[in-house]
């Protein structure tokens, strides 16, 4: 139940058994974009139970017309977070808009998040935004919304993008997530940065949100790697995965070592 009392009924799907991973997708898309990003990376760790769910206002989940803020958003997850972990530390991602909300709930609840990760936050404060530049590829493939995503314009990355992308967009609550944006920066509370376990992954490309916050983000947090990566843009996960993969399985060590 988001503040307010409004209730949110999460749909999401699961893969594996032990510890919770929550992992949130951005706007615009649905958890089948999160899945095809991170299941590969995080389907071969023993001990962990992954959840997808569908952000509010996408995929299979409606946004109540009471939730009207980024922080009614958190208020929900965190309730849900609650539901499917049992009240234990679980692991927190997210990707874009996803990755916020990830930082807002880690910043009310910081002792049930045993590792965070960020890949291509949304922040407030988003300055340096490089123009949108295509690296690879043939001109004129896909549609608009792919080749202003992508950086990649190969035929592989428009498979991907018409598998786990295009399908969301029919699904999107458009007016719930207008009303949400007008206030989608969060209220976070004062307090010590998060201590713990941290990943924060930027495409020197992103055209949406770029790297410069990202990475001050990171200087903040005293325990997170930083990692800028080269030929990738928002579309960071689908465009550049085994580098994705090799920076979670770094981050699940560092998890594992803290006694997370």
């Amino acid at each position: 139940m988001a503040s307010g009392g409004v209730p949110v009924r999460f749909h999401s799907v699961a893969h594996g058994r032990g510890r919770p991973v929550l992992v949130l997708h951005g706007a615009g898309v649905d958890h089948r974009e999160a899945e095809a990003c991170f299941e590969p990376a995080l389907a071969g760790v023993p001990g962990l139970r992954r959840i997808y769910p569908d952000l509010p206002g996408s995929g299979r989940i409606a946004a109540p017309d009471r939730l009207r803020s980024g922080d009614d958003v958190v208020a929900a997850l965190l309730q849900f977070a609650d539901e499917v972990s049992g009240g234990a530390p679980y692991l927190l991602a997210g990707h874009s808009a996803g990755a916020y909300f990830a930082q807002g709930m880690t910043a009310r609840r910081p002792e049930q998040v045993a590792g965070l990760a960020l890949v291509c936050p949304l922040l407030p404060g988003v300055r340096d935004v490089p123009a949108h530049r295509v690296v690879a590829g043939e001109s004129g493939l896909g549609d608009e919304e792919f080749r202003g995503y992508f950086v990649l314009h190969t035929h592989e990355m428009l498979k991907r993008y018409e598998r786990v992308v295009a399908p969301a967009a029919a699904l999107v609550d458009v007016a719930a997530q207008e009303r949400l944006a007008e206030r989608w920066e969060l209220d976070l509370p004062a307090g010590p940065p998060y201590a713990g376990p941290a990943l924060v992954v930027a495409g020197r490309l992103d055209s949406t949100v770029g790297y410069a916050a990202a990475g001050e983000l990171a200087g903040a947090l005293p325990h997170a790697t930083l990692a800028v990566v080269d030929d990738a843009g928002h579309a960071l996960p689908h465009e550049q995965p085994a580098v994705l993969e090799a920076l979670l399985a770094e981050w699940l060590t560092r998890v594992e070592r803290a006694g997370g």
